[in-house]
């Protein structure tokens, strides 16, 4: 896991973004092109690892990232919690990504019906905690869910988008190694929502430094 490649790929926040909206299209209309999974592929990746793009996201079994923004082996590092809960290993993670990988991109990835964020409303509504370690990211998430820029009428879903904006604001705040890296442009962090039934992302929130242009599908 620790080992960097020797020829890093070099990109720009804005060309890691876009790579992964063109392979979000390809796999929602149909044409994924699958790209970096042959033995040539893995050979190359047997000597470190160069990916463009660090990815936050929840653990749904639906959120394959390599599968609905149609990369390969060795395109992203990729890390996952039920209901993308931030903790202290995850930045480590997050960190390493940036620092370590030099990755021009983080994404932090939600999506709609989430089940960790229906338990956290739940939590609200009735006061039941799911039991053992489980309550772990429904503290992660309360904030999120208590959110006062969210109405009284507010759904799961705006409750996730909330969760995915404010999980982008945490890490900022939290890691002065991404921070960092933001400001000197190294690196830009992007909060996206991924629609289960379509198979679309939708933009929710991104750092100044990245001109987001290439349009999310909502």
């Amino acid at each position: 896991m620790f080992e960097t490649s020797r020829i890093p790929v070099v990109m720009t926040p804005e060309e890691a973004y876009s790579s992964l909206m063109e392979g979000n299209q390809r796999f929602t209309s149909g044409a994924p092109e699958h790209p970096n999974q042959d033995a040539e592929r893995r050979a190359t990746l047997a000597q470190g690892q160069a990916p463009f793009a660090t990815m936050f996201g929840c653990g749904d079994s639906r959120l394959a990232a390599e599968v609905i923004f149609d990369q390969g082996l060795g395109d992203m590092f990729v890390v996952r919690t039920a209901g993308h809960a931030l903790d202290a290993a995850v930045l480590g993670s997050l960190e390493f990504g940036v620092d370590g990988l030099h990755t021009p991109l983080v994404v932090v990835l939600g999506h709609d019906s989430c089940g960790a964020v229906k338990a956290t409303k739940a939590f609200n509504d009735t006061g039941a905690m799911p039991s053992g370690f489980q309550r772990n990211f429904v503290e992660h998430i309360l904030p999120a869910t208590l959110s006062p820029s969210l109405g009284a009428e507010a759904t799961v879903n705006d409750m996730v988008r909330e969760h995915t904006r404010m999980t982008v604001e945490r890490i900022l705040e939290q890691s002065p190694i991404i921070s960092s890296a933001v400001s000197q442009n190294r690196t830009a962090v992007v909060g996206l929502f991924y629609h289960l039934a379509e198979g679309t992302v939708e933009l929710v929130h991104a750092t100044d430094n990245i001109a987001t242009g290439f349009s999310a599908t909502r």
